[in-house]
């Protein structure tokens, strides 16, 4: 599992969801919470604990708001036992943090276990175009977008 990987994420809040896991609109501080990844941490360590964000997502499955704006390092992911790491760099707003929660069944072409696997997905505000504090998403005709995201891989 992932579970013992290491995570690190520069952000100090995140986007809690409702019932349906859709963001609230609340930006909510990680601060003394489980979603606090800015120091690095397994990402096991407190994905158990007792907490209402992590109940409704049977894990992580939770938009962090990216400190800083531009092109910047926003995570890294390590795993001790292989010497792997990755780190992501983008100019988006947000980083979709999911922790494989869903798996623990046939996918078809194999079994995966719960937490199998993660996903750091770069991106905006899920919602944004119905909380007006969040980013704006909206293209209209003649505007362009673009954006980048950086992952970067290596082995100790």
């Amino acid at each position: 599992t992932i579970l013992d990987h290491q995570l690190c994420v520069s952000a100090d809040a995140y986007l809690p969801v409702d019932d349906g896991l859709i963001p609230t609109g609340e930006l909510r501080t990680v601060a003394g919470t489980p979603f606090d990844f800015r120091s690095e941490k397994p990402i096991g360590r407190d994905i158990g604990m007792a907490d209402v964000q992590l109940d409704r997502a049977n894990g992580y499955d939770h938009c962090w708001v990216l400190n800083g704006t531009g092109l910047r390092q926003v995570a890294e992911l390590s795993h001790a036992a292989s010497g792997r790491r990755m780190t992501v760099e983008t100019d988006q707003p947000g980083l979709q943090v999911y922790s494989g929660n869903g798996f623990g069944g046939d996918s078809g072409d194999g079994i995966y276990p719960r937490y199998g696997g993660v996903a750091l997905e770069t991106q905006h505000f899920p919602d944004s175009p119905n909380q007006p504090h969040f980013p704006d998403t909206i293209l209209r005709p003649g505007q362009r977008f673009s954006s980048q995201t950086i992952f970067s891989f290596a082995v100790a």
